[in-house]
């Protein structure tokens, strides 16, 4: 996630009233975990555990009580600290730990939340989840903390880490907020968890001089500043991706399984490819996740009681993936694929070539565009396909509108909350339950800053180099009426990315691949099938080209269905591999 912008840090180093809490001795950039417990014993037990594995990054702060903590954590704002992590017990005197994160995320937004509790105390864990967004939390005693601790605080600082650097040494963006181009490099860093520092030349007078030039001429925008003090000028996303260290090209000549797709099924085929020996690279044209990825925040998923979102699970995923030796080239797009067999090959953009043996097509879906006026000149402007998670704090305080009535819909209703002043969803149909969960229903009609208008869709976006107004019509009654905003995040539904099939992969009338039991036609394999049996589950029409995910006809739709696809195909291709 981007850092903030356009203000200076106004935090800067201030005087303490009183002492704070025992704070470790390390220097003052690295920042704090904060644990809060009322019994000496357990306190300081779990600081010894947390100096001892954590001391190289972090230092540690602990207190005896909510209120001392409290007073801790608003010192250490004002001194310019960051705190990464409160673990807090639940069960103190006058302030329970609940009630402890209650006030602290006020101070600390970002911080990462955890609760110790004396047993599995289920009741307490989900309403600390419901209410405070509660990361996880620690039965005592957690020994040993090698297994018990140490790996859930560390996932937990990861996901931290990855959002709110440290200490900022890194990439500045300097451009425009409503410039195309500019949202575009914003969204690529963005997407691939790149962290940046943004600075609006609009309101930066100093930046703007050093953009204009003493011509007087106009901003050449964006332009892309490195710790090194080198710069790019208007790059392109290949130019970028090259300069921040990202893969955009193969390694080796030959490989036994090309991947297609960097979302959940072709993250998980790539895990379970490359962990089982695979030579394995897989190509995607933006960054890891897909249209996963763009989720603010996924609540269904198993194994993440308060939810993970889906940047979170597509890095752990690529890192996963990498760890195995696995390569992820990106952002390449496969434009073509061919058969020569044996082998199996893919042509990307830049019209270079990948072969391999066997070949998995996870491309996922893209998102349907909106027929009204006015929305094309407004691209990147105040009107957005999808979630652009990058544009959040630029909205802060503002109304913002968001088109559809499915779970995506509903799950960027929820994020653009926590930062609009209001929300307006705009539903076609008569009721947001027909095509989204129940729990993301009751979310937001629990929302007092979320309004959803039914029967209604968007005819036309207006405004004069930004996005100013929406004319929206009742379905029911034709009346027209215009709705001011600030943006418009479309959300309308999604089609398969699989026109590099050509001719070669059969699909249905809708684009979707056909793949097992649906190539069958009375019990006859496909024409020009070669193969001395009947396709396998997730196989195409051409032996050794696989499907999965949501591009692939019959599929469940969902993130984790997309996974076990993903997994499951690994075994088809291992018996796949022993026919050539």
């Amino acid at each position: 996630m981007p850092h903030g912008s356009r203000r200076p840090n106004c935090l800067g180093i201030g005087h303490l009233s009183r002492p704070l809490p025992t704070v470790s001795s390390h220097p003052m950039s690295k920042p704090i975990l904060l644990t809060v417990d009322d019994d000496p014993e357990v306190l300081n037990a779990i600081e010894r555990d947390l100096r001892q594995h954590f001391r190289a990054d972090y230092r540690v702060v602990k207190a005896s009580s909510g209120a001392q903590a409290l007073d801790a954590a608003r010192q250490l704002l004002q001194r310019g600290d960051q705190v990464a992590l409160f673990l807090v017990d639940e069960r103190m005197p006058h302030m329970t730990g609940t009630q402890f994160l209650l006030e602290a995320i006020k101070i600390y937004p970002d911080a990462r939340r955890v609760l110790l509790t004396a047993y599995a105390d289920t009741e307490t864990a989900i309403t600390a989840i419901n209410q405070v967004g509660l990361d996880h939390y620690l039965l005592k005693p957690w020994e040993p903390p090698t297994v018990r601790l140490y790996p859930v605080l560390e996932d937990l600082l990861s996901e931290w880490f990855a959002r709110a650097r440290p200490v900022y040494d890194g990439i500045i963006l300097m451009g425009t907020t409503l410039s195309p181009a500019c949202f575009a490099v914003k969204d690529f860093l963005a997407a691939n968890q790149v962290p940046y520092q943004w600075q609006d030349v609009e309101d930066e007078a100093t930046v703007r001089e050093l953009l204009s030039g003493a011509s007087g001429g106009a901003p050449r925008v964006p332009i892309v500043a490195f710790p090194d003090g080198t710069t790019l000028v208007q790059p392109t996303i290949r130019e970028l991706a090259e300069r921040i260290g990202l893969q955009t090209r193969a390694r080796k000549p030959f490989y036994d399984l090309i991947i297609i797709g960097g979302g959940p099924a072709g993250l998980a085929g790539a895990v379970y490819g490359a962990s089982e020996g695979l030579r394995t690279i897989l190509v995607e044209r933006s960054a890891p996740g897909g249209q996963a990825g763009s989720s603010s925040k996924i609540e269904n998923y198993l194994g993440f009681p308060s939810g993970v979102s889906g940047a979170d699970l597509a890095r752990r995923a690529a890192s996963q993936a990498r760890r195995f030796g696995a390569e992820i080239i990106t952002p390449q797009e496969a434009i073509e694929i061919r058969r020569e067999d044996p082998y199996r090959k893919v042509i990307l953009s830049d019209k270079s070539e990948l072969t391999g043996y066997a070949l998995l097509i996870t491309p996922g879906m893209e998102v349907r565009r909106l027929a009204a006026d006015g929305i094309e000149p407004l691209l990147g402007a105040g009107v957005y396909y999808g979630a652009a998670l990058s544009e959040a704090a630029t909205y802060r305080g503002c109304d913002v509108i968001v088109v559809g009535g499915a779970n995506s819909a509903g799950q960027g209703a929820m994020f653009f909350s926590r930062y609009a002043r209001k929300v307006t969803m705009l539903v076609r149909g008569p009721d947001i339950k027909a095509g989204m969960s129940s729990y993301l229903v009751d979310r937001i009609r629990e929302t007092p800053n979320v309004e959803v208008l039914v029967n209604t869709r968007v005819a036309a976006a207006r405004g004069h180099g930004r996005l100013e107004a929406v004319t929206v019509v009742d379905g029911a009654s034709g009346e027209r009426r215009d709705l001011s905003t600030a943006a418009m995040f479309i959300f309308i539904g999604t089609a398969p990315r699989t026109e590099l099939c050509g001719n070669l992969v059969l699909r249905d009338s809708q684009g979707f691949v056909l793949t097992g039991r649906d190539l069958m036609t009375d019990g006859h394999r496909p024409a020009g099938w070669t193969a001395q049996r009947d396709p396998y589950l997730f196989e195409t029409n051409v032996p050794g080209i696989f499907c999965a995910g949501d591009a692939r006809h019959g599929s469940g739709k969902r993130c984790a269905a997309a996974v076990g696809e993903g997994s499951a195909t690994v075994s088809m291709i291992h018996q796949y591999l022993q026919t050539v």
